[in-house]
């Protein structure tokens, strides 16, 4: 008996370890297991959000990333800011971004974004495995997976969070079409707002150096404004984005839920991502760049009276932009110089207005001496208040911000002058000007870095870079809108002679807030 009661002890104690390690095995599986390799997340959107079938989706593909035509940048990218909507409403903005990366070899891709079926607390990190598309598998960098998860037990594995989200995996196929093969992909989920984004980026940044790392900030703009307002909404986030700074980002969208914007329910679903997207940038020393904006409304599959914005934005190691962006002095202007011309314009307006009378300024760098034309734009309340600029480059830099301002406010025949009332909720930006350079047709125009004089007979008309993206305009709506500009009707550049001079610019501005 005793011999019995024994045995029966034994196989107990057997069984309760037993039980407590599949326990643990299956607790560990479901949180924090990080081991295995064969973990497949299979597509949760191939046939909604984009085609099933492989030769259908890269033909989409491809007529998007044809169609794109993003601005030149010289650098080294480091991120990339791409909206996540159905590839009809969405896909073409996010062509332009991944054109621009186009051939490039990353180690890893780390997909960040904003949970959009499940809240939960903390963020989610695939941790190994590989990730299926129509166009094939790409492999978890699972060594840098355990890195971020065991940095913070808010970091954690929950597959819940993956399995039907679609922001991550829209991106994927655009990866697979346009970077060499053999990167590497880490796909992180936020589940709560506000919480963790700090944290993530300090351990990234920790956990990348040495590697060629591409992040990827997963996220649209506004949500369900009317076609205009939301233009406007999403052009003032996407200018607080390229400040790399993400409380300034913050600020504006806080700013925006105030305005009390009709149907508006959000102005970024992946603010999360994209604040951790933009202090990684910010600690970098990082610039960003707009490469395009439309929103559902632009697309055939779309209505007006309601839509969802959509940004491409590419964030690239300082330094980077090629010899012609940089002008005729062959450098950028830094934040100091920058600051200097805004401060220029600033007084010469409002001594002008007052006394009528122009300081004489005297500039302090050699750079603001050389002999460089400027625009300056002057805008009240967001909106166009005065815009006047100067081509030639046969004067001082300084000077000619100091006169186009002076200009701005109280020359532009489409406004009355500016008046000492207004002179607090003015905002200034400056455009630094190549020199113009003809070309023999305007196919090589290329829109968002161009600028465009357009010149026939007495006529001539202008537009800055900047004005494409702005208003969303392809090449030939463009030329047809320099024409109506110049005092010509649309298409007459398609049937008489026309000289059209093509130049950059170097674009800065400020906001009153920062006063």
């Amino acid at each position: 008996m005793k011999k019995t009661s024994l045995i029966w002890f034994g196989v107990f104690i057997i069984l309760t370890i037993g039980a407590v390690f599949v326990f643990e095995k299956l607790v560990f599986s479901n949180n924090m297991d990080t081991s295995f390799e064969e973990k497949i997340r299979e597509p949760a959107v191939a046939g909604q959000f984009y085609p099933q079938e492989k030769q259908e989706l890269e033909n989409m593909l491809k007529g998007f990333l044809m169609e794109a035509n993003p601005p030149d940048i010289e650098g080294e990218p480091i991120g990339l800011l791409a909206p996540h909507a159905g590839y009809v409403f969405s896909g073409p903005v996010a062509a332009a971004g991944f054109k621009a990366i186009e051939g490039k070899e990353f180690d890893t891709v780390i997909l960040i974004g904003d949970s959009h079926h499940e809240w939960f607390e903390g963020v989610s990190v695939w941790p190994a495995g590989l990730w299926r598309t129509p166009l094939g598998e790409v492999k978890v960098d699972q060594e840098l997976a355990e890195k971020i998860i065991s940095a913070s037990p808010r970091f954690m594995v929950k597959d819940s969070a993956h399995l039907l989200e679609h922001s991550l995996e829209v991106e994927i196929p655009f990866l697979q079409m346009t970077l060499k093969k053999g990167f590497k992909i880490l796909p992180i989920i936020f589940g709560s707002e506000d919480k963790d984004w700090q944290n993530l980026a300090k351990v990234i940044e920790e956990n990348i150096k040495g590697k060629k790392v591409l992040i990827i900030a997963s996220s649209d703009l506004s949500h369900y404004p009317p076609y205009d307002l939301a233009k406007e909404a999403d052009l003032k986030t996407l200018k607080a984005i390229e400040k790399t700074d993400p409380l300034i980002l913050r600020e504006k969208i806080q700013e925006l839920e105030k305005e009390n914007i009709p149907n508006a329910q959000t102005f970024i679903c992946g603010q999360d991502a994209v604040k951790t997207l933009l202090q990684i940038a910010k600690d970098l020393k990082a610039r960003a760049k707009v490469l395009k904006y439309a929103n559902s409304g632009d697309s055939p599959f779309g209505e007006k009276n309601q839509v969802v914005g959509y940004g491409a934005v590419l964030f690239f190691k300082k330094g980077s932009f090629s010899d012609e962006e940089k002008g005729q002095s062959g450098q950028e202007l830094n934040e100091k110089e920058q600051k200097e011309l805004l401060t220029i314009a600033r007084e010469s307006v409002e001594s002008f207005v007052k006394t009528g009378v122009i300081p004489d300024f005297k500039a302090t760098s050699e750079k603001l001496k050389k002999n460089q034309g400027a625009f300056v734009t002057i805008k009240k309340n967001g909106q166009l208040r005065g815009c006047i600029g100067y081509t030639a480059q046969d004067r001082p830099l300084y000077q000619v911000v100091s006169q186009m301002a002076v200009a701005a406010a109280v020359q532009d025949y489409r406004f009355a002058p500016i008046n000492t009332q207004e002179l607090s909720e003015l905002e200034y930006e400056i455009s630094v000007l190549s020199p113009l350079k003809k070309i023999n047709s305007p196919d090589k125009i290329q829109l968002g870095k161009h600028g465009v004089q357009a010149v026939a007979g007495k006529k001539s008309g202008l537009f800055l870079p900047q004005v494409a993206t702005e208003n969303n305009w392809d090449l030939e709506t463009f030329l047809d809108q320099l024409m109506l500009k110049a005092g010509l009707w649309p298409d007459y550049w398609k049937k008489y002679p026309v000289d059209f001079y093509i130049f950059t610019a170097q674009v800065f501005g400020e906001n009153n807030k920062d006063k």
